[in-house]
Order: C-alpha cells, then sequence, then structure tokens
C-alpha cells in the first residue's frame, strides 16, 4: 500500500507454513508404524510406538496449522486487520497512534520483546470490532505481557493479581458502559499500556518477516497515507 495504490497488503504467519507438509509426514508416519507393529519381532515394539506418537504430533500440529487463516494481517487503505480462527479485530488507520516494539527493563538494558505493539487512540472503535472469542483468546495469550516492567515493590508478582482479570464495567469514550470479557479486556489494555506503552499486541509467530521489519512497514504505511490526504 502506498500513497497512489490502494491494494492491500497480505501478511502470512510464519507459524501457517508446512501445515500441509506436517499432515502428509503424519500420514506416512502412521502407515510406516502399522506396518512396523504388524510384522517386526516384539521387541521392537516401543520403538514402532515412538514413531506412532511422533505422526499423531505430525497430525496434529498439521491440524492446527491448516485451520488457521490463510492469512494473520490485512493492511488495506482505510483499516489494519488480525484474523484469527476464533475472529478478528481492526484498527483505522486515523485510530492508530504508533505501532513498534515494546521494550522492557534487564538490568540496565532495555530489550525488545518478540511481539508488536499497537498504540490507539480510541478503544471504542477497536472493541466494537473484536469478536467475544477472539477477546477471551487474547486474554489468555497475552497474561505474561502483565509480568514484563514490573514494580520494583512487587517481586513476586502477586499484587498483579486482581490485573490478571479485572472484570469490573468499562466506560468507553462515548459513555457506553461495557461489561463482561470485553470490559475485561479494555481493563487489560489501559494496564498494559501502563507497563509497556501499547495496548494490543501481535506475536512475532504471526508475520512474514522480523518484528521491526514490520513496525518499520507499519510506519512506512501511515506515512504515505497522511502524504496522500495533504494532497
Amino acid at each position: 500500500m502506498s500513497g497512489t495504490s490502494v491494494e492491500p497488503i497480505y501478511i502470512r504467519a510464519a507459524s501457517k507454513s508446512n501445515g500441509i507438509t506436517s499432515l502428509v509426514l503424519g500420514c506416512i508416519g502412521l502407515c510406516i508404524a502399522a506396518l512396523w507393529l504388524a510384522f517386526l519381532p516384539d521387541w521392537l515394539f516401543l520403538a514402532g510406538i515412538f514413531i506412532t506418537s511422533a505422526a499423531l504430533v505430525c497430525l496434529l500440529v498439521g491440524y492446527f496449522k491448516i485451520r488457521e487463516p490463510d492469512y494473520s494481517l490485512e493492511i488495506a487503505k482505510d483499516y489494519i486487520t488480525y484474523r484469527h480462527r476464533l475472529g478478528s479485530w481492526r484498527i483505522h488507520w486515523d485510530n492508530l497512534l504508533r505501532a513498534d516494539c515494546p521494550r522492557v527493563r534487564h538490568g540496565l538494558e532495555h530489550i525488545p520483546l518478540e511481539t508488536i505493539g499497537f498504540k490507539i487512540k480510541s478503544y471504542t472503535d477497536f472493541l466494537n470490532t473484536i469478536s467475544p472469542r477472539l477477546a477471551t483468546h487474547l486474554l489468555m495469550e497475552q497474561r505474561p505481557l502483565l509480568m514484563q516492567n514490573t514494580d520494583d515493590n512487587c517481586a513476586s508478582g502477586s499484587c498483579y493479581e486482581q490485573s490478571m482479570f479485572d472484570d469490573k464495567q468499562y466506560v468507553m469514550e462515548d459513555g457506553t458502559i461495557i461489561k463482561g470479557i470485553k470490559a475485561m479486556l479494555a481493563h487489560r489494555m489501559v494496564e498494559l499500556r501502563k507497563r509497556l506503552g501499547y495496548d494490543i499486541f501481535i506475536a512475532s509467530s504471526e508475520l512474514d518477516r522480523d518484528a521491526s521489519e514490520f513496525a518499520g512497514l507499519i510506519a512506512q504505511c501511515q506515512k504515505a497515507r497522511q502524504s496522500s490526504e495533504a494532497s
């Protein structure tokens, strides 16, 4: 996407690759295991069980890979859409402040996390686009991020238990009161912004390039869109 082009950019998750290959290897492995257990001596039985287990793992990995959407992200003229097997969310360009790799303190150094963070202006627009199932998934998946950049007076992490699942109602910018999963996600986003400076996150495994390169792509698209609107 550029200032003169409206063709969307599709990002295919690295974790999506080789799904069919894993399924094929799993099927081949099961066939080998069946022949192994049927015709080889009993003292090789454990080896046959090992082959069977490995084949089942390949099948399971392949299944989870192919059930994910073909593209994890769509960068279009007016918005960025994230797709997951449990749903999707959307951030309009007008609602995006910035996207970058969050950093955490390790002694005197600041180490980038293997993730991309999005900082947005309004939670209302974002929360209206996300499905409850995906919101639930994000609450679980992004829970470890709460332990980053923790308070020095909370070494045990126990003082953050309440922020793990804050189920109080949330008042959005337009005055709408929401409850339940989306309210919990809104409170989580507020807490993550305090800790890491961003509201919503995507793991680097969801990208087809390095996280810093993806952040550069988003910045480039933002600049191109601003130039297009100014012209």
